[in-house]
């Protein structure tokens, strides 16, 4: 098999329930074996193009939102696209299996940068695996599903060119079955409001011994002594062959240690430094190993900071922090007292959003929960009390995508909810791909006539929101537009029953001028007036 064809026959054969990709050298041809692959055919396993990595990755979460394996795959720059769900999915955690495999292409041969997609898993802080050969590949799925489910994280999967475009023999391993239809023990993991993101981002530092440990454990992590100790030999992934095919007898002289699980395993490294004079390292890619070393290892000199904890590893900086670090006194005061009670955050009184989600949460009251995916905007609000309305906050435009993964895992029907500005910046594509499936969600754009949480600028859908929507393919029958008030609420809520019932994509446009837009529209109209007067 090739390297791409190995990943995709170990992810059909691990459980897989859906693939999301959009076609990039040297990724294409993952995707590609599950579209033409009998199996995935008969078993119902997703594999249609999305309209760009960032749906993708969206998508695959959404889907493992819903307790099923799924799979996004891209070239090392399709990554950038989809770096703000990559990130932000960290911090979510997953519920199903969640890996993603980028594909870099050290040289060049069809890309504008040599990008090494390790960074960007060292940035999130989750496990990156890396093949040296198609069996590890195939493995590697499989324990990656396993590590996923283990943690609750997405893991990333670094493949180069030369690993994804040649073949080799690989052994198959026990077909699985597909994970059944489950949501996620808490209904709140997926939402990120500041609090909770905060929560979960803490969990995410604690985890992060545990992936260590997972490393220095790991099959595809070994320590192979040699008897010639001047030189100690660190090498990733696929590199492990270059150095071997300059030893055809494979018998290296010096230690070598091979890496195909990170973060690093500290107690293998920390051995080559003790055994070893100097250390050679081979890595297929930008010198991220060889960086982080220097930082294991501290050259002889004891090194702090966030690493060991002389800095606390989350949160910012302040004047206090760096002087305990400089040993001096801890100035930072008294604790606020507990007769200061915290106000969250809060919906507007007669912001239309309100009169949107008692319709909402009335037409699904006969649903099981957690099937409302939600987006970035005052709308997020929702998930507070008393209106506990939606399940998720990912990034700008997950809503909708993420309602399309869940809907082909089984979750039927799915609703997304996006506002009017968050529509038009990233919204569309996923819309897109909906269309394109014909994937039986219902989306609700609430339209409330500005771009509200970041201060009131004009939204680019003004005035054109129906237009877009037929425009990408929604059936004109099923756009609907409702003024959210409570004097209209029994008819919004029918049309939401309806909507949710059709097997399709459908679009429900609360319209109503934010109550804060109209304030600040009238009193400049007011301020306007005065100086014509004058």
């Amino acid at each position: 098999m090739l390297g791409d064809e190995a990943i995709a026959q170990g992810a059909l054969d691990a459980g897989l329930s859906g693939i999301y990709a959009y076609p990039g050298t040297p990724s294409t041809e993952i995707t590609e074996f599950v579209q033409n692959s009998n199996y995935a055919r008969e078993h119902g396993i997703h594999c249609t193009w999305s309209a760009n990595e960032k749906t993708a990755m969206e998508a695959a979460l959404g889907m493992s939102y819903a307790g099923k394996r799924a799979m996004a795959c891209m070239k090392h720059v399709g990554l950038n696209v989809a770096a703000d769900p990559f990130v932000n999915s960290a911090i979510t955690g997953a519920n199903g299996g969640l890996i993603v495999v980028a594909a870099d292409d050290p040289s060049m041969h069809s890309s504008q940068n040599e990008q090494d997609s390790r960074f960007f898993g060292k940035f999130a802080l989750i496990p990156i695996l890396e093949p040296s050969n198609q069996q590890e590949a195939y493995d590697m799925v499989r324990y990656g599903f396993d590590l996923s489910e283990k943690y609750i994280v997405p893991v990333l999967m670094r493949i180069t060119t030369r690993m994804a475009h040649s073949r080799a023999g690989v052994v198959r391993g026990e077909v699985r079955p597909q994970n059944e239809l489950h949501l996620p023990a808490d209904l709140r993991q997926f939402v990120l409001l500041p609090n909770i993101a905060k929560k979960r981002y803490k969990n995410l530092l604690s985890n992060h011994r545990h992936f260590i440990q997972e490393s220095e454990g790991s099959p595809f992590n070994t320590y192979i002594d040699g008897h010639d100790k001047s030189k100690g030999i660190l090498v990733c992934g696929l590199a492990y062959n270059y150095l071997m095919e300059n030893y055809p007898d494979g018998k290296v002289p010096y230690p070598v240690l091979k890496i195909g699980q990170y973060p690093l395993p500290k107690n293998m490294i920390e051995r080559m430094a003790e055994d070893c004079d100097e250390i050679l390292v081979v890595e297929d890619g930008y010198p991220m190993v060889e960086e982080l070393l220097k930082g294991y290892l501290g050259i002889g000199l004891k090194i702090k900071g966030r690493l060991d904890g002389t800095i606390p590893r989350d949160g910012e900086l302040n004047p206090n922090i760096v002087a305990v670090a400089l040993g001096m006194e801890d100035t930072f005061g008294f604790p606020v007292p507990d007769l200061v009670v915290g106000r969250p955050p809060k919906l507007c009184a007669g912001c239309p959003h309100i009169d949107s989600y008692n319709a909402l949460n009335e037409a699904l009251s006969t649903l099981p929960k957690g099937r409302v995916f939600s987006d970035i905007g005052c709308y997020t609000l929702g998930a507070l009390y008393p209106y506990e309305a939606i399940n998720s906050c990912v990034d700008m435009g997950a809503s909708i995508t993420m309602a399309k993964g869940a809907a082909d895992a089984g979750m039927i029907p799915s609703v997304a909810v996006i506002g009017d500005s968050t529509f038009t910046h990233s919204g569309m594509t996923g819309l897109l791909d909906a269309v394109t499936e014909k994937s039986p969600i219902t989306v609700l754009i609430l339209d409330n006539a500005t771009t509200a949480m970041t201060g009131g600028q004009d939204s680019a859908a003004m005035g054109r929101l129906e237009e877009i929507c037929r425009g990408l393919g929604v059936e004109e029958e099923h756009i609907r537009v409702v003024r959210p008030l409570k004097k209209f609420h029994a008819e919004i809520v029918q049309i939401i029953e309806e909507e949710l019932a059709y097997q399709g994509v459908s679009v429900i446009i609360p319209r109503r001028e934010c109550i804060v837009s109209i304030d600040k529209r009238m009193r400049d109209k007011f301020k306007n007036k005065q100086t014509e007067t004058s």
